[in-house]
């Protein structure tokens, strides 16, 4: 996940800011930056074969995440388009009407799209039939949650609403927003009876799926700073979790992770800055920092294992594990394929050129799913 792009409004420090319902919002990848590593040849010891791909149509200025079930994938695009595929084979293509601004959220039987001026849009899994339509606080930029009869829906305004299967109002959940503040599309995780989502001000909340109330606060980062650009310190990445941890970072801020069995409880932090994200395994924290160097942390610890930043400024996303390694994706349109063991650079595949912003996902048959701001799919297996 990277924070939306807004070049209509610039600050001095080549961050674009924008405003967002009445506060402003900023993104740290506007403007220019120092130039991207070159690429080096990699010594491949695996290879990205592609299955399949397709192309959905562009994702303009939004950050469109592909809803993965056990037997189809759902992609949206700007332009409103909005299918389903299977082994890459497009079983139905609507046109929802609408300009879209973020998706795509299923369960399998719905697909729930939004828009930049607060629609929520609910569609068939199997034909891709409208459902029902409902309004957001403000604009929806992260994909809906979609799950246990209920639709969650992060507005950009930061409040969560939840609908139930005809589109009503079931719960609203608000928090105080700062007066500056990052402008993230991150996805909300679904973990035992909670959602997990992060906040402005470093605030990592578990959200009652029944009722909306919040059922622990961890705090992942202090804003410090004498200015209020120097006081962001925001948790715009997905949090992420391996049995009982859940693990989050926050930008300008560090990696924390709670014990959510034991209400939240803190069990470790570190200084490191990421706006991208992290994902776990039984061993490790493998978090994304902001200059695009790739961190392994103990999982039990927090210790360093290992840091790779051959990538640097490449504008990588979050990594995804899969067996013994790592994928990104980066500015290009590049994914790499990282050792988990030590961190060595073991594969590499080209796209269409088009930035990847979204983390690389798995199929359930084992495949890596992605799309780039092109809007074109892969289906890739790693051999």
């Amino acid at each position: 996940m990277r924070p939306l792009l807004n070049p209509a409004w610039r600050v001095g420090l080549g961050i674009g800011v924008a405003l967002l319902s009445g506060c402003s919002s900023l993104n740290p990848f506007a403007g220019s930056s120092p130039k991207m590593a070159e690429l080096a040849p990699v010594k491949a010891t695996v290879e990205l074969v592609v299955d399949w791909d397709y192309a959905i149509g562009k994702a303009g200025d939004f950050v469109f995440y592909p809803a993965v079930t056990d037997n189809a994938v759902f992609v949206a695009a700007a332009d409103g388009s909005l299918a389903r595929l299977e082994n890459g084979v497009q079983k139905w293509r609507v046109q929802t009407g609408k300009p879209l601004s973020a998706g795509v959220g299923s369960d399998g039987e719905r697909v729930v799209v939004g828009t930049r001026k607060g629609e929520v849009l609910a569609f068939s899994a199997e034909d891709g039939a409208f459902l029902w339509q409902a309004q957001a606080s403000s604009e929806v930029l992260a994909p809906p949650l979609v799950e246990d009869d209920l639709v969650i829906v992060r507005s950009g305004d930061n409040n969560l609403t939840a609908f139930d299967n005809a589109g009503q109002r079931k719960w609203f959940y608000q928090r105080p927003t700062p007066s500056l503040s990052l402008r993230g599309a991150a996805p909300m995780l679904s973990a035992d009876v909670f959602v997990l989502t992060g906040f402005p001000g470093g605030k990592l909340v578990a959200i009652s799926r029944q009722n909306g109330a919040p059922l622990w606060e961890g705090t992942v980062a202090l804003p410090k700073g004498a200015t209020e650009l120097e006081r962001v310190a925001d948790v715009v990445a997905p949090p992420a979790v391996f049995g009982a941890i859940a693990c989050a970072v926050a930008f300008q801020g560090r990696v924390t992770c709670f014990d959510f069995a034991q209400n939240g409880n803190l069990s470790w932090s570190r200084d490191l800055s990421s706006s991208v994200g992290l994902t776990l395994d039984n061993r490790s924290v493998y978090v994304m920092d902001d200059e695009s160097a790739l961190h392994a942390l103990d999982l039990a610890s927090g210790s360093s294992r290992w840091k790779m930043d051959k990538l640097l400024r490449r504008k990588l996303t979050a990594p995804q594990t899969l067996g013994a390694y790592l994928l990104t994706g980066d500015a290009a349109g590049y994914l790499h394929v990282i050792d988990k063991t030590d961190g060595a650079l073991a594969g590499r595949l080209k796209t269409d050129g088009s930035p990847i912003l979204v983390a690389p996902q798995r199929l359930p048959d084992g495949q890596i799913l992605i799309q780039t701001q092109a809007g074109r799919l892969y289906g890739l297996t790693l051999r």
